[in-house]
């Protein structure tokens, strides 16, 4: 919708949390870029697609996009969903590939620790290899974390697990995705590596990728002066027309 001066509006920046995270994980990007938003968790959904049309529904209008670890498979989703709304799309600490082997039982025994020893032991064992190894005793960096990931708590952790066992492809949606696209990833980021983000970024027509030095997967908690000073560039590159070709 236009508004008095006949002008396009301009496009919300949307953010998209990943596992066991919500808009707390966004907290410095909130910051440094006022009227942007967060979508706060996606309550007990249990599909991809249920979470982007909650993402969709979260605002009106165009949007820019940014999806962290499972909230860039949220981004891609939506994108399909609605690529007439996208604006931009940023990929952060995430992978496109489809379940591998071993994962299901991987994920299905955190669930089974949570709900046999409580949400402690499923924080203790699944959150410290996801930030850089030499944060994993950075009490400024973890305990936030922490209290943000105990909060979301077991079931919610469960219902994601079950989204993202049954997730959409999303290797197939990234080459129709024509507008602006940042990947960044952590150089220390165990759980999504560098490589997975060179292949998202190549299958991409119009993509950038950044590397950040000493960051794990929390990418945004863990460097969030470099990463808002790549998504600040990255709202600088010209748009195309549509977001879809």
């Amino acid at each position: 919708m236009a508004n008095n001066a006949g002008e396009v509006p301009a496009a919300r920046l949307l953010f998209l949390p990943g596992l066991m995270c919500d808009a707390r994980i966004f907290a410095e990007q909130l910051r440094r870029f006022p009227g942007s938003v967060a979508v706060n968790g996606y309550g007990l959904s249990r599909t991809i697609t249920d979470m982007a049309r909650r993402a969709l529904d979260t605002v009106s209008g165009p949007l820019s996009l940014v999806g962290h670890s499972m909230g860039a498979r949220v981004a891609a989703e939506a994108f399909r969903l609605a690529p007439e709304r996208v604006e931009r799309i940023a990929f952060f600490s995430t992978g496109i590939h489809p379940v591998r082997p071993g994962e299901a039982d991987a994920r299905h025994h955190l669930c089974e620790l949570g709900r046999t020893q409580g949400v402690d032991a499923l924080v203790d064992q699944w959150l410290p290899p996801m930030v850089a190894p030499d944060r994993v005793d950075d009490a400024a960096l973890i305990t936030p974390l922490r209290t943000m990931c105990r909060e979301v708590g077991v079931e919610v952790f469960a219902a994601q697990v079950d989204a993202l066992l049954s997730r959409p492809l999303v290797e197939p949606v990234l080459p129709q995705i024509r507008c602006p696209a940042l990947v960044a990833v952590g150089s220390e980021d165990r759980w999504s590596p560098p490589a997975q983000h060179e292949a998202i970024a190549a299958a991409l027509p119009d993509a950038r990728l950044h590397v950040i030095d000493h960051a794990g997967h929390m990418l945004p908690a863990e460097a969030p002066e470099l990463l808002n000073a790549t998504i600040a560039d990255w709202l600088t590159w010209p748009t195309h027309a549509q977001g879809v070709s």
